[in-house]
């Protein structure tokens, strides 16, 4: 997906492909990029995680040169960090950073004084700590989000954003609620907790804290916090001082999206992931249990190498029997260097048709949990005139309430798109 963060200036523009978390860093690229004073200048914030993703940065490259002629065009992100020669190989571009260099702010002084050469990407497996980067507010947005963890230590056979992102490094606590704390103070009505590999945070600092108590301690040092939400979570990670604030903290929003990517035991084997069919589904319902109202997603690959029509099968049935509200479901993208890419690869067709459907129970599944909601109350953080999302993260029109406002609605109706809401 690619869209600028926010109303750009006039100077710098940036445009935005990939994860919540690149979205974050995207606003402290900006701001490094304007108080250096660049002029004329636009940011490509590029993700690796597909082919696709890659092929969609490389064409809105092509196309703001083609608008902007005379602009400077500056390449990062995990595209960059793992590809640098291919972006550097384009005529349009004029600068590669890596993952490292985007987030240094002496990087954007350098480019300003044209001090830099045109590929400057360290080695992001050498990396040791996470700066946290936290931003004070996210230009005209009532939900921002705060980076508390980077990188990822494991090797799922299909992934290559370790490679992006290098190790695992965590946001000490102490800082984090300091971020959150600014970022309410400054009308932020909603926080979202963001890394690549989030539930692993806290391994790579003194005691080893969870993600859980990190969670507790923010609830617990901003009172005046009105939501919290956690983005992307590991399975096999939960840990269980999580799953009790889910239960009982209201101000922990009840809706997870979770890295589940396949239905079959020995797909998920061949994935290197860490859990199981049954324990996947064993989570969905003890998160229920714990929070009847919550809403679950989930990220699923169709057409990983071996699959069979049967493994598929269980990929498809996990829609269901999860309870899934959101599926994020991707056709099998093999990724160079990745172990994945090296075995036997299906036809690209079927792998295709397979994502199609999966996308379509996606589809089928969010529209019976939209249906679902109506009749139900909801708290709505309204983001934009007569748009906002229930405490449960369905999109729905209502209205009633100013952007930033938080209001208590009755379900009353979807209209496919999302739900519709009325003041309770």
């Amino acid at each position: 997906m690619n869209a600028p963060l926010a109303p750009a200036a006039p100077n710098v523009r940036v445009l935005t492909f990939g994860c919540r978390l690149n979205t974050l860093e995207s606003e402290v690229m900006r701001r490094a990029a304007e108080e250096a004073g660049l002029r004329e200048t636009i940011l490509v914030n590029s993700c690796a995680v597909t082919g696709e993703a890659m092929r969609q940065a490389r064409q809105a490259i092509r196309k703001a040169r083609r608008e902007s002629p005379h602009a400077r065009i500056v390449v990062t992100g995990c595209g960059a960090q793992t590809s640098p020669e291919s972006f550097a190989a384009m005529a349009e571009v004029d600068r590669v950073l890596g993952n490292a260099e985007k987030l240094d702010a002496a990087v954007y002084v350098r480019l300003a004084h044209e001090d830099a050469p045109r590929v400057l990407a360290g080695d992001i497996m050498s990396v040791r700590e996470n700066a946290g980067h936290l931003v004070d507010a996210v230009a005209g947005r009532t939900r921002a989000f705060v980076e508390v963890q980077t990188g990822c230590d494991h090797r799922c056979t299909f992934c290559i954003i370790p490679f992006g992102r290098g190790p695992s490094r965590s946001v000490p606590a102490g800082r984090v609620v300091e971020a959150v704390r600014a970022l309410v103070s400054n009308g932020a009505k909603e926080v979202v907790l963001t890394g690549v590999d989030l539930t692993s945070y806290g391994a790579d600092l003194p005691g080893r804290p969870t993600l859980g108590r990190l969670v507790k301690r923010i609830l617990d040092g901003v009172p005046e916090l009105a939501r919290l939400r956690l983005s992307s979570l590991d399975a096999v990670e939960i840990d269980d001082t999580l799953l009790a604030l889910l239960g009982e903290e209201p101000r922990l929003m009840p809706h997870l999206h979770l890295s589940l990517q396949a239905g079959d035991d020995l797909i998920l084997k061949r994935m290197k992931r860490r859990h199981t069919r049954a324990q996947a589904i064993a989570l969905c319902d003890s998160v229920r249990a714990l929070r009847p109202e919550i809403a679950l997603g989930a990220d699923l690959i169709a057409g990983f190498p071996t699959e069979t029509e049967d493994m598929f099968a269980g990929t498809l049935s996990l829609v269901e029997e999860c309870g899934l509200a959101f599926v994020h479901a991707f056709p099998f993208s093999p990724r160079e260097g990745t172990p994945a890419a090296r075995m036997p690869q299906l036809d690209r067709a079927l792998v295709k048709e397979r994502a199609a459907r999966l996308r379509e129970a996606g589809e089928a599944a969010r529209a019976h949990a939209f249906a679902a909601r109506v009749g139900s109350r909801a708290s709505i953080l309204v983001e934009e005139p007569g748009v906002g999302h229930t405490d449960y993260f369905m999109p729905v029109r209502i209205d009633a309430g100013a952007p930033g406002e938080i209001v208590a609605a009755r379900i009353v109706d979807t209209d496919g798109a999302g739900l519709v809401g009325v003041a309770a």
